[in-house]
């Protein structure tokens, strides 16, 4: 079983795009699980316009999208889990890829295109723009582990969740995790149109608003955690 899930805050312009270019890879099985952080304009109108069973919708007011996509976490119910944003697209057989990578490892990243809003490309390899390398320690120094090109078997989220309070991003996490505990593949293949719209939740791909000493902190504050996770089973 697949569970996608996608965390939600005023997504009515692409959100319809979005799960259009998921649904039609789902299964009857699979399902959506939508957590929305008190959306003010018509994305839960557009969601429930579908009327598909395998969309599950829930309202929160976290007014955080770490804990939203935490809380969406929590409902999943499927072996694979996917994570995905709201303005994105999905290109064809991205579910079927990367499932069948799933058999023999925990956690796969996927390339992607860098999109603008047109989805026209601005850059045809996220991996090659950010650099992105495998390794603790090349994360630490960069980031490349991004949450829409994330798929993961549902065991890895014994260790991930709950998500420490001090992290500066789920994806960060969840990546830092598993290549201490999991079992890693970067998918070179872009398997989605990363939307670049200049209102996105979070600034990947875009210059950091963070200093130099909110950098250092976050590292800081991954490491100082991991003694915990360890005890996780």
């Amino acid at each position: 079983m697949i569970s996608v899930c996608v965390a939600t805050y005023n997504g009515e312009k692409y959100i319809k795009e979005q799960l259009d270019s998921i649904l039609s890879q789902l299964g009857d099985e699979d399902e959506i699980i939508i957590s929305d952080d008190g959306s003010q304009d018509q994305t839960l109108k557009l969601i429930t316009e579908y009327n598909d069973s395998r969309i599950k919708v829930f309202q929160n007011s976290f007014q955080n999208l770490i804990l939203n996509f935490e809380f969406a976490l929590k409902q999943a119910n499927g072996d694979f889990i996917f994570l995905s944003d709201q303005d994105d697209v999905w290109l064809p057989n991205k579910i079927k890829i990367c499932a069948n990578y799933l058999m023999n490892y925990d956690i796969i990243l996927t390339n992607c295109k860098v999109v603008n809003a047109n989805l026209e490309v601005i850059n045809d390899s996220f991996f090659k723009l950010n650099n992105s390398k495998k390794g603790f320690f090349s994360n630490l120094s960069k980031n490349s582990y991004l949450g829409c090109c994330l798929a993961f078997r549902k065991e890895v989220l014994r260790k991930a969740i709950p998500f420490p309070k001090s992290i500066p991003m789920h994806d960060i996490w969840l990546g830092f995790v598993s290549e201490v505990f999991y079992k890693v593949k970067f998918i070179d293949e872009p398997l989605l149109l990363y939307r670049r719209h200049g209102k996105n939740e979070s600034p990947t791909a875009e210059s950091s608003p963070y200093s130099l000493l909110q950098k250092i902190k976050f590292r800081f504050n991954i490491i100082k955690n991991f003694p915990k996770i360890c005890l996780r089973r």
